[in-house]
């Protein structure tokens, strides 16, 4: 990586959430020969926009364009600066060089995106092995403060749960009422009482009903919903 080609000083990282149906799980990469794990994150180019330049990383990360993504916080604390372990990261990867520019400090503006789990087909980039989803309540340890960026991305997830859509970029077009259910259940870490949430759902004007998901008994088929537009 040419350190010529990206604004110095200047990074992103990713926190990539997806529901497979029963939880909520993030994308994971892991270090070529080091066993670190770390968010996707990446770099921006001089000619291109902080935005751009984190809608690029995630659709190599996934394959997707048109990703829902928010940005939420900046960290620039002095304690990120870790050349020891980015030292052994380039090592790794065949990168002696004392100088190099991945060794400065950085700054990192954290987003959060929300996908269809079931579109991704994760994939590394070239210092790593593996890109891959782990549940969020069975994460590996994770390098500088990773740990600490997925934990402020839940919170904002959780802050916006009642102002926005949340829901609408984890599930498909039509879901049921328990979908919705569990994967605001995901986001809060609580169970909620069902008759509860269904009516304040209901309430909300949000969710249009559709016909019924038969795949059994028809008088136990669940309807199906989608988000108004």
């Amino acid at each position: 990586m040419d350190g010529t080609t990206y604004l110095s000083h200047v990074a992103y990282d990713s926190v990539i959430i997806g529901f497979s149906g029963d939880e909520l799980k993030i994308l994971i990469m892991e270090y070529h020969n080091t066993g670190l794990f770390a968010l996707p994150g990446g770099f921006v180019r001089h000619d291109e926009d902080l935005n751009d330049a984190v809608r690029r990383g995630l659709q190599e990360r996934t394959g997707l364009k048109n990703i829902f993504l928010e940005q939420f916080y900046t960290f620039g604390s002095r304690k990120r600066h870790q050349p020891k372990v980015m030292r052994k990261i380039l090592n790794a990867n065949g990168v002696t060089d004392d100088q190099h520019w991945l060794l400065d400090r950085f700054i990192s503006v954290a987003y959060y995106a929300l996908i269809n789990y079931n579109d991704v087909v994760p994939k590394p980039d070239a210092l790593s092995d593996s890109c891959r989803w782990y549940s969020i309540d069975n994460l590996p340890p994770l390098i500088f403060e990773h740990e600490e960026i997925v934990s402020r991305a839940i919170q904002t997830l959780r802050d916006n749960l009642n102002r926005k859509l949340i829901g609408m970029n984890l599930l498909p077009d039509k879901f049921t009422m328990k979908d919705l259910q569990q994967v605001y259940e995901s986001i809060l870490g609580k169970k909620l009482r069902r008759t509860t949430f269904q009516r304040e759902m209901l309430n909300s004007n949000l969710l249009v009903r559709h016909d019924k998901l038969f795949s059994g008994k028809a008088h136990k088929a669940p309807y199906l919903y989608s988000f108004r537009n």
